[in-house]
């Protein structure tokens, strides 16, 4: 019996838009999906710190170790080989993840926010493009650019939940959380022009993803203040919400043949990011 992927499991966002990828691109990032999600869960699960630290250290050297027992780790070495993934890629995603192993985070400046954010999804972004057959280096930055911003998206949504973990990448009142989605919203216009190098038969999944994930930053700004956001509780994009979404990328597949790129608008933002990391090595 086949057993159903991570993607299929957890992702709500990600499988609504899978759908529309070819059958052999939603199986090679589903196995992705199935390596990042293991690794996240490492850091999530309800465990005492030096339990998660254990975990998260086997898993690494497994990977460094090439333990192809461990499927997860099989999976993803089978795309570093296939889509030639430069291994400095996911040994950020594994510094990012880390950055999580402590008693409390605390991030103190918009450089600890956008190098945390590349590294825990802007990897994610990195490696699905090469995945879908992305070339050129501008369409690669706006790969990141995208994953980027979804995990904006992810922070400004998990601010209480994250606040229990003891974790403060933002500030927990309404203020900053608007300013965050509005952050967010830079990469996402960022990322739009340059879907169009996506080969056409996987552009519209890519459409679909980001904006039901920028609609989730929509439904944030929605509530207004801080006990509405309170008392909302996790917030997703219901099926009507996705289906309207969906309905609204199919006007971005014209949109993008007269769209213009902008490599300028984020461009202090790659300069944070490449201080501490050689992009340039990574795409």
């Amino acid at each position: 019996m086949m057993t159903k992927s991570l993607l299929s499991i957890h992702a709500k966002s990600f499988s609504w838009a899978g759908f529309f990828l070819p059958k052999n691109k939603y199986k090679d990032s589903s196995d992705l999906y199935d390596f990042c999600r293991t690794l996240d869960d490492i850091v999530d699960q309800d465990l005492l710190l030096n339990e998660k630290i254990k975990k998260f250290n086997a898993f690494k050297s497994d990977f460094e170790n090439k333990n192809f027992e461990n499927k997860n780790i099989k999976k993803i070495y089978l795309l570093i080989q296939k889509f030639n993934i430069d291994r400095k890629i996911i040994k950020d995603l594994f510094d990012g993840v880390e950055t999580d192993l402590k008693e409390k985070v605390t991030f103190d400046t918009k450089k600890d926010l956008i190098i945390y954010s590349y590294r825990v999804a802007g990897t994610v972004g990195l490696m699905m493009a090469k995945i879908l057959n992305v070339r050129s280096k501008s369409s690669l930055m706006s790969a990141i650019d995208l994953g980027i911003a979804m995990q904006l998206t992810n922070i400004a949504r998990d601010v209480l939940e994250d606040k229990n973990r003891n974790r403060k990448y933002i500030n927990s009142n309404f203020e900053t959380i608007e300013d965050t989605i509005k952050f967010a919203d830079i990469f996402y216009k960022r990322s739009f022009s340059a879907i169009s190098e996506i080969p056409f038969l996987s552009r519209f999944a890519i459409l679909v993803a980001r904006r039901v994930y920028r609609e989730i930053g929509n439904e944030i700004l929605k509530k207004k203040n801080m006990e509405n956001y309170k008392s909302a509780g996790k917030i997703y994009v219901s099926s009507l919400g996705k289906f309207n979404q969906t309905i609204l990328s199919i006007l971005d597949m014209f949109n993008l043949y007269y769209s213009k790129k902008d490599n300028e608008i984020v461009r202090k933002e790659h300069a944070l990011i490449k201080e501490e990391i050689n992009l340039d090595e990574r795409i």
